[in-house]
């Protein structure tokens, strides 16, 4: 009989919950969505509620979840679009990190579709909305040009953290923010020069899978983008099309 992973283990547990009374109202209702649960080769294997799935306890057995990482860039000048987490958020506050970063739903049937990244590319359209007040005609789901996906693992703090397999996507539009203030604390456009200031300035804070995806992936794709301008001057996402092998999990843990 084949060895289960950990992951699948993990979904078949009986896991640890909290009571979130102490939190934030907003986000604390918002840990009810219920993720939709993978294996390490991010096949689907069920769905559990945001709160369980970033509970320590349950990721250090192995319960691990679908994601994804949107970065959004202006076309004329191939800025990125950052946000700075709320004080609100019960995970990972405060912290600067990609345009939008969340998780296709199970509560929400055309988030569960996986030919051609449609789920995750519904849902970065929905949150974006949620957070960054962007009209969702303004971030089209068949314009967000799928990159790869990562498996990573990252505490918060003593009780919260992510397991995720990620996936990276981005977009070049000129979107119209409005930001969520119980969602978003800040946000700003970055030059790749910018970014790399913001990193090594000790006073910013980051979540941990955007160093990840910084620190591997984000500005050799990003010297792509610049090089690949149009005759127009502009930057086009799905230049990258290629650029990198999707087809596979890529392993960060």
């Amino acid at each position: 009989m084949a060895v289960e992973s950990s992951a699948v283990l993990a979904a078949k547990a009986v896991l640890a919950s909290i009571d979130l009374s102490g939190y934030d109202a907003e986000q604390s209702r918002l840990m009810d969505e219920r993720c939709i649960l993978v294996d390490e080769e991010d096949n689907a294997i069920g769905a559990m509620d945001k709160k369980t799935c970033h509970l320590m306890e349950n990721i250090n057995k192995g319960l691990l979840h679908r994601a994804f990482s949107a970065f959004i860039f202006r076309p004329s000048d191939g800025r990125l679009l950052l946000q700075q987490r709320a004080s609100e958020k019960i995970t990972f506050p405060d912290l600067w990190t990609n345009t939008c970063c969340s998780h296709p739903l199970d509560d929400f049937e055309e988030e569960k579709v996986e030919k051609d990244q449609l789920g995750v590319r519904v849902a970065a359209s929905r949150k974006l909305e949620h957070e960054l007040g962007i009209p969702q005609d303004q971030t089209p789901v068949d314009e967000f040009q799928y990159l790869t996906r990562i498996h990573y693992l990252a505490p918060s703090n003593g009780m919260w953290g992510e397991h995720e397999v990620d996936y990276i996507l981005f977009l070049t539009a000129d979107v119209t923010v409005n930001p969520n203030e119980n969602e978003i604390r800040d946000h700003r456009y970055v030059s790749k020069e910018e970014l790399q200031a913001m990193f090594d300035d000790p006073a910013n804070s980051f979540t941990p899978w955007f160093k990840l995806i910084a620190r591997d992936f984000l500005f050799g794709w990003w010297d792509q983008l610049l090089e690949k301008r149009g005759a127009d001057g502009k930057i086009f996402a799905k230049s990258l099309a290629g650029a990198a092998d999707g087809s596979k999990v890529i392993k960060m843990v």
